[in-house]
């Protein structure tokens, strides 16, 4: 009976058990179900969502000052000369054997910043009147801000007059109350190469020689210039410094920035200066010979016109500048230019032999159309500007989508060698740009990190190859997003 008993309690127990599990476990399916139909919705949301947006193709934000800092800092790491003016050129060549008088020189294109040539270009020497590039330089920033302009008519300090400058100067003949503007003053600087306009400059953009010197070696230590210093405006000083390799530096910087002085100064073959304009009004109408054998009066009234000692003016073809110099301790010197075909290129002698001044001007010209000639025969500009772009990518996998590949240094023009075709314009016609990058960058990207290239080819020669580098960190998403982002990719691929 006992037995019985317990089992029919066993099998009672057992019955009302049953319904219960049976409705809890049913409970349970449905929240279960209803969460992964949840997790499936807000799954295929997001894919939609993320989907929508690669396709729609919304750009990123501009870097903010913080991500920009991040980049430059990234960019400088892994290439610390990328910025550079000058730099070396990208590709192998055999180094040119070139009889050059002079003892010093080099050779640059001027759109790419890249040495062809160079010998012994890091003496320190002194630049002589090549110095009034400085000063050039100096003046065109005073134009370009607006404080001064080139019609200002420009007081004569007594310091300025050709009378009080240094024996045996080159000068423009300024002269006691004759009114003269910042223009006719550059000019006389640079095709008389004026020691006087030198001076009047230096008064009138900073009130004394002093300052406009210590403005001078500012200017030069922003450009990074260690050995080109300046103790007077004017070259005529064996204590002013500098190097051919950063007379080239300083040179491309000043005709890249301000190309309008080529023409409306550097490549003038000559200038009379005073004209009738010029003159006090009590001397007008006086304009006569005047004797200077027993030195040079205060008053000057006579007209005097000299030629540009640029000797190269209308003698080598394309030659539209630059600056010659002079004096005992550094030789002769000459910073020359010349462009054809849309090439431009550079080159400094400095040390140059000569026991005259014929015979310096000899050397200095046979010296620079060497250089140019040699150059030109060479190479020529590729300027293609496929590397200057910035590239829209989609980011899978990130918490932002897209991100923009910018190459990782500044991009002008690529230096083509003479290696195929008829000529170097023609072989830099024939150079082939490759860009390559992928189509996703999966996961993320960090700062300056590569993630493609750009190729400069000629025939089967790759000149030139520039990384291709993420504008921003993209940190990575979670697996819930990431998994978004792999059907997205899926569906974009397949349409593709």
């Amino acid at each position: 009976m006992m037995k019985k008993t317990r089992d029919a309690d066993r099998i009672t127990s057992t019955a009302s058990y049953t319904p219960r599990t049976i409705l809890h476990s049913a409970i349970v399916q449905k929240i279960i179900i209803a969460a992964l139909a949840l997790v499936a919705a807000a799954f295929v949301g997001t894919a939609v969502v993320r989907l929508y947006r690669f396709k729609k193709a919304l750009p990123p934000h501009e870097l903010t000052q913080e991500q920009q800092h991040i980049l430059e800092t990234a960019l400088d790491a892994s290439n610390p000369n990328r910025n550079s003016i000058l730099k070396q050129l990208p590709y192998p060549i055999v180094p040119a054997q070139l009889e050059i008088a002079a003892g010093s020189a080099i050779v640059i294109d001027v759109a790419s910043g890249s040495i062809i040539y160079e010998k012994k270009a890091d003496r320190i020497i002194p630049p002589a009147s090549m110095t009034k590039i400085a000063v050039m330089y100096v003046v065109m920033q005073e134009i370009e801000r607006g404080a001064i302009s080139y019609n200002d008519v420009v007081p004569l300090p007594e310091e300025s007059w050709a009378c009080n400058m240094m024996p045996h100067s080159s000068l423009m003949f300024l002269g006691k109350g004759q009114i003269v503007t910042v223009e006719e003053l550059l000019t006389g600087l640079d095709v008389c190469s004026g020691n006087d306009a030198a001076y009047a400059l230096a008064y009138y953009v900073c009130g004394s020689m002093e300052k406009f010197i210590e403005r001078m070696n500012n200017e030069m230590a922003a450009l990074g210039l260690a050995k080109t210093h300046f103790v007077e405006a004017s070259g005529y000083s064996e204590n002013n410094t500098t190097t051919p390799r950063e007379m080239a530096t300083l040179a491309r910087i000043y005709i890249t920035r301000f190309p309008d002085t080529l023409e409306k100064f550097h490549s003038r073959r000559s200038f009379t200066y005073p004209k009738e304009h010029n003159l006090a009004p009590e001397d007008r109408g006086k304009t006569r010979a005047q004797d200077f054998s027993n030195g040079l009066p205060e008053r000057i009234t006579m007209g005097i016109t000299q030629q540009n000692t640029n000797v190269l003016l209308g003698v080598l073809d394309g030659c539209d500048g630059l600056k010659t110099g002079y004096i005992e301790e550094s030789g002769y010197n000459l910073a020359l230019t010349a462009t054809r075909h849309g090439t431009r290129f550079l080159s400094v002698t400095m040390n140059g032999p000569g026991k005259n001044v014929n015979e310096g001007n000899r050397y200095r010209a046979q010296d620079g159309t060497t250089l140019m000639e040699w150059a030109f025969a060479r190479f020529a500009d590729c300027t293609r500007n496929e590397a200057v772009h910035r590239y829209f990518i989609p980011v899978t996998g990130g918490k932002s989508q897209w991100v923009y590949l910018v190459p990782q240094e500044d991009f002008t023009a690529l230096t083509v060698p003479f290696i195929a075709g008829t000529s170097p314009q023609e072989a830099a016609s024939r150079v082939r740009v490759i860009v390559d990058f992928p189509r996703f960058i999966e996961g993320g990207t960090v700062a300056g990190s590569t993630y493609g290239k750009i190729s400069y080819v000629l025939e089967d020669t790759t000149l030139q190859t520039i990384p291709l580098v993420a504008d921003r960190t993209i940190e990575k998403a979670n697996a819930f997003v990431s998994a978004s982002d792999f059907a997205a990719r899926i569906i974009l691929s397949q349409k593709k």
